[in-house]
């Protein structure tokens, strides 16, 4: 069967590359850096050290205290990351520049993976949360490198469709060495799936443990100066078509609450033109972070337009809506919000972080919403309650601080696997 998804792999690569170039159409990094997909290591770098693999920014901020932890506890080892997005480069860069090496992941063809492998010589090998790939977890254990999959989670809905080629799911997933699973019933679906259940650690998800620097606190409050004291809210990490809703919602708020202004943050820089575009057409006075324009009475839209600033923007402002969920993308992390103390929004698609999302709005950290009027509703009755955005706020930080730990967990296993 591997033999099989390798053929496939082979056959889909020049339409992969065709997407790359196509994405690189808008985002020009795209282009760039082809031979380190083709498992090229670019130096500096040291063999026998630890291999983390973390798709794109997401995954890079929710291990980024980890790779801290171990570079300041660890000195003497070398730590290469991977991602596969140029966003999740850049994000590796700005947070530890040469403290790590870094290149993007080689696509799982056995060739790739190989000289990869054979160049870097990593002692173990860490993957955040659901990159489970069937010739890297082969070839790993082929080399003898330990595996640890970080932060695993596996819904029902990925449970099903691996069932569908289950006996070939269940190879692949038996090569896992260690597991740290978020939840229990993360561990029952990767028991189901074929995972040794020695192999599994219930650790809780870092994602809880997260760290909001006082550089970002000091930022935020510069920030918030700017508004003048105007009710602001941000919509974040927003995709192709959320940001219609987002607008049109803006649109009814501003009827009652005048002086509102919206911070929007879309998820890609290459659609930054786009949606700053889009603003305009809705009529909204537009000013731009990246052009450092200034908040006037008159700006009814800020467009964050640079990267790795989201956090910033967000403890500058009154309320978070939080996307990938008004589109079918599942949704982002609403704990860097919670965390802050700010009231969190989502729309109706959030699976990828189901269970954080219920349990926040279970104990009225966030609500959800499903259209534009609803949306606009609830901001207008949290934007002119400054009470009820406390108590929700504070909600939403006692959640964090009770569920914070999974870090500590975590490391603790990696360092096993590491001595």
């Amino acid at each position: 069967m591997r033999i099989l998804y390798t053929i496939v792999l082979f056959v889909m690569l020049p339409f992969v590359l065709l997407r790359l170039l196509w994405r690189s159409r808008l985002a020009p990094a795209y282009r760039e850096r082809w031979d380190e997909r083709f498992g090229k290591v670019r130096g500096p770098y040291k063999q026998g050290g630890l291999w983390v693999h973390a798709v794109s920014v997401g995954e890079v901020l929710a291990v980024a205290p980890l790779v801290r932890h171990l570079i300041q506890n660890h000195p003497s080892l070398h730590i290469h990351i991977t991602t596969t997005t140029p966003t999740g480069s850049a994000q590796v860069q700005r947070l530890f520049g040469v403290e790590v090496s870094h290149s993007y992941a080689p696509y799982d063809i056995p060739l790739f993976l190989m000289r990869f492998l054979d160049t870097l010589r990593p002692k173990a090998m860490l993957m955040v949360e659901t990159e489970v790939w069937p010739n890297l977890l082969h070839y790993a254990r082929e080399r003898k490198v330990t595996t640890l999959l970080a932060n695993a989670r596996l819904s029902a809905r990925s449970l099903r469709r691996y069932q569908r080629v289950e006996s070939f799911a269940q190879t692949v997933f038996a090569q896992i060495d260690h597991v740290a699973a978020q939840t229990e019933a993360d561990a029952d679906r990767l028991r189901m799936i074929g995972v040794n259940p020695g192999a599994i650690h219930v650790t809780g998800s870092i994602k809880f443990d997260v760290d909001v620097p006082a550089s970002v606190l000091e930022q935020s409050e510069v920030m918030r100066r700017m508004w003048s004291g105007r009710p602001v809210w941000v919509a974040g990490s927003t995709h192709d078509g959320e940001e219609s809703v987002i607008l049109e919602a803006h649109q009814q708020l501003i009827k009652e609450v005048p002086d509102a202004l919206l911070v929007l943050v879309p998820r890609h820089p290459e659609r930054f033109d786009a949606v700053g575009s889009l603003a305009e057409r809705y009529d909204f006075e537009v000013a731009r972070r990246s052009l450092h324009d200034p908040v006037t009475e008159k700006t009814q839209v800020y467009l964050g337009d640079t990267m790795g600033e989201l956090n910033v923007l967000i403890g500058a402002v009154n309320v978070a809506f939080i996307g990938g969920s008004f589109a079918k993308i599942g949704g982002h992390n609403v704990l860097e919000a919670a965390a802050q103390g700010i009231p969190v929004i989502v729309g109706p698609h959030t699976f990828n972080f189901e269970l954080i999302t219920r349990q926040l709005i279970q104990i009225g950290g966030a609500e959800r919403v499903y259209n534009a009027e609803e949306l606009a509703k609830l901001l207008q009755a949290w934007l002119t309650d400054a009470a009820a955005r406390v108590e929700v706020g504070e909600a939403g930080q006692k959640l964090v601080a009770d569920n914070r730990g999974a870090l500590d967990k975590l490391e603790k296993l990696v360092e096993k696997i590491i001595a």
